[in-house]
């Protein structure tokens, strides 16, 4: 039987995904430039990066993932590993870890309670949790440098960590669930007030935007509210620059 950690390889590694995430990548980071992977699983988004010539900041709290990544860049001075939560302030919080699908493993409560009897998120358990240690992105900028691309995918706490980001980078993306739509219209308003005023969208693992050209974030939040339950999750992208939102 293939363990969940072969699962999410055989998955995020599949062939072809790299190129069609380099090729996408692309729009937001150029050589030497620096992004941010907050939640980054098994660092297929920060082999991105590597590949376009950027560096690499990946930020991963489970410990079976980060010792993954130790393996993959531990060797690459391009990449700094941060086994770390990223929140409002800095602390600690408890991460709740679902050891059969650990690609949803969150530091939300909320989140949980949220996928408890939803469509499509039948038979999820978060059956252990640990304490670790919170970090802001403001922080993570002050360490490594200010990035000018940043992904979030933390499992529904997005707006938490968002609140912890003061200065825009030229590009964003967090990741929204159908189940909590109401995060991502935090994360919305929060970007607005850090000056955001270009959105696009992914559904799913697609890599495709939704909109032929970007549009406000009233539109975005719209959009997000209007989808239908079984669009399930995908991903908002923010930029200061908006031909690179362009479909």
């Amino acid at each position: 039987m293939t363990s969940p950690l072969g699962r999410s390889l055989r998955i995020y590694y599949a062939p072809g995904r790299a190129a069609a995430l380099d090729a996408f990548h692309r729009r937001f980071l150029r050589p030497g430039e620096l992004g941010f992977d907050i939640g980054a699983h098994v660092g297929d988004r920060v082999a991105s990066f590597r590949r376009l010539g950027a560096r690499a900041v990946a930020v991963e709290p489970q410990p079976r993932f980060a010792r993954l990544l130790r393996l993959l860049f531990g060797r690459d001075a391009g990449v700094a590993r941060v086994a770390a939560l990223v929140g409002a302030a800095p602390g600690e919080a408890v991460l709740r870890l679902n050891r059969a699908n650990p690609t949803v493993a969150t530091a939300s409560e909320e989140f949980i309670a949220a996928a408890d009897g939803a469509p499509g998120w039948e038979g999820q358990h978060w059956d252990a949790a640990l304490t670790l240690p919170v970090t802001t992105l403001d922080a993570l900028a002050a360490a490594h440098g200010r990035p000018d691309f940043v992904k979030i995918d933390v499992e529904g706490h997005e707006a938490a960590a968002l609140a912890g980001l003061s200065a825009a980078p030229r590009g964003l993306s967090f990741e929204f669930t159908t189940i909590q739509r109401e995060v991502a219209l935090a994360c919305l308003h929060r970007l607005a007030r850090l000056g955001y005023r270009h959105f696009n969208a992914c559904l799913g693992e697609s890599m495709h935007f939704a909109h032929a050209s970007p549009i406000g974030d009233t539109a975005m939040a719209g959009w997000v509210e209007a989808l239908p339950a079984e669009a399930n999750s995908g991903d908002v992208y923010a930029s200061l620059e908006p031909a690179r939102l362009t479909g």
